[in-house]
Parts: structure tokens; C-alpha cells; sequence
């Protein structure tokens, strides 16, 4: 098939796109392996010297854990809120539909700096600072539209027949709704839970706001290391966090598959 010079250019243009999105994360993942002790680029050899040195850093350990417990935080709260609130959209008539979905889109319309005040405001008020777990609260509440959204793909492909024979035969509807619903919409959840526990890990300005210097988080903790002197171990965390999204994407993969994620994004 012969080539059209709109052709030759789309694919350039796609081409560069993914170069360009690739380059930084092929870059970073080099001077991860550097034997040098500043950051540059090309290496300075090969050497597993950063890694070595994450492993045997209590606090990068200890921000980890951190991090990953705010991600957990957030996925178990978000799961059965994001569920039960896209369940509700998609199949029951709610006054005032508009005024809901432009509040649900509040997360993204307000700056994160406003939500991340009103949010320390509150839980000082509280006395819940000084803990891990608000954070996992506070993500949750910024990133809820994202399992909303995912979940409701899965429900608008959800045939209501399933539902009502199910009942037709008996079934109560807490039975129908453990037994044909959740299965049925379990790829939305699932690909909502991975994308809140993401989210949630790579949290930054509302951890901020949220931790002190004793409770700090990975983010945070890469951020008070930047304002210092930017070393390969930070490299080297650039790329545990690749690994981790590498990670999600896999089990996505293994769990729902992207073929299926992908086709109800484009529905």
C-alpha cells in the first residue's frame, strides 16, 4: 500500500511522541545505574551501588512502607465508595444529576494547594494529624472521580436482564447484587482499585500538607532531597516507582486484561 505524505507524517508525528515520552524514563532509569556520584548523563559506568544504598537506608524503608500504606488506605476506601456511587449513577434517577457530576468533578477543578488547606485544616481540627492514615483519606477524597469513572464504564456495559432473571428466580437482591452485579462490573473495580492505589502512592502536595518530618512519605521525602543536592539514589527511587506502575499494569493485564480496559475506554 502506497504511503501518503499525511500517512509518512502521522507516523512521524506518533513516532516522536513516543520517543519523547519514553526518553525521560530510559534516561533516568541509565543514570540509576550510574558507579558515579553525581548525576549525569551518559553514566559513569554500571553499578548497583543506588540500590544498594535505598536498601540500606531505614528512612527510605520506612517512607516506603509509608507510602504503600496511604496507597491501601485510599484503594479500601475508594473500592466500595467508588462502586456504590457509580452503581447509583448509572441505574437510578437522582435529582439534581448535573449538580452531582460537577461536584464529583470538584477534585480537578479545585487546585490541589486549596484542597490540601482545607484538608489539614479539618483533620488538625480533628486531631488527626501526626498519623499516616488521613493521608490515605485525603487521597481518596481528591481521587475518587477516577474509580467512579472506572467502575461506571463496567456498569454501562452491564446487561439489566442479568439482574432481573436473577430475581425472577428468586434470588433476593442482596444475593443478586454479591452474585451478578459485582462479578459482572469487577473489571471496573479492579482497574479503579490499581488507579487509586497509584495515585494514592504517588502522592505529593496534599502529603505535604497532611505529614510532619517524622511521618514523611516517599514523595515528600524526595522532595526535601532535591532541595539539597540531587544524587543517583534518587534515580534510583524514580525507577522504584516505575517498577511499582509496571507492576499494576501487569496485574492489570493478568486480572482484567488491557484489550477489555482498553475497549470500554474507547466505548
Amino acid at each position: 500500500m502506497r504511503r501518503t505524505p499525511f500517512t509518512m507524517l502521522l507516523v512521524a508525528v506518533v513516532v516522536f511522541d513516543l520517543v519523547f515520552l519514553a526518553l525521560p524514563n530510559i534516561v533516568i532509569v541509565m543514570i540509576s545505574f550510574t558507579s558515579g556520584n553525581m548525576v549525569a548523563f551518559p553514566p559513569e559506568g554500571f553499578s548497583l551501588r543506588w540500590y544498594e544504598a535505598l536498601l540500606t537506608r531505614p528512612e527510605f524503608m520506612a517512607a516506603l512502607q509509608r507510602s504503600l500504606w496511604v496507597g491501601l488506605v485510599c484503594t479500601a476506601l475508594a473500592v466500595p465508595a467508588g462502586t456504590l456511587a457509580a452503581l447509583a449513577l448509572a441505574r437510578f434517577r437522582i435529582r439534581f444529576p448535573t449538580g452531582l457530576q460537577l461536584y464529583l468533578l470538584l477534585p480537578f477543578t479545585i487546585p490541589l494547594v486549596v484542597s490540601g488547606i482545607a484538608l489539614m485544616l479539618l483533620f488538625g481540627r480533628a486531631g488527626l494529624l501526626g498519623s499516616v492514615w488521613p493521608v490515605g483519606i485525603a487521597a481518596c477524597v481528591i481521587n475518587l472521580p477516577f474509580m467512579i469513572w472506572a467502575v461506571a464504564a463496567s456498569v454501562n456495559h452491564l446487561d439489566p436482564d442479568l439482574e432481573n432473571a436473577a430475581m425472577n428466580c428468586g434470588a433476593p437482591p442482596t444475593h443478586t447484587f454479591f452474585t451478578v452485579t459485582l462479578p459482572a462490573v469487577a473489571p471496573g473495580i479492579l482497574t479503579g482499585a490499581l488507579i487509586m492505589f497509584i495515585l494514592a502512592v504517588n502522592e505529593f502536595l496534599v502529603s505535604l500538607m497532611l505529614v510532619d518530618a517524622r511521618i514523611v512519605t516517599l514523595p515528600v521525602l524526595v522532595y526535601n532531597a532535591i532541595r539539597n543536592i540531587i544524587t543517583p539514589d534518587l534515580a534510583a527511587v524514580s525507577v522504584v516507582y516505575l517498577l511499582i506502575a509496571i507492576a499494576a499494569i501487569w496485574v492489570l493485564d493478568r486480572l482484567v486484561g488491557l484489550d477489555i480496559l482498553l475497549e470500554n475506554k474507547r466505548n
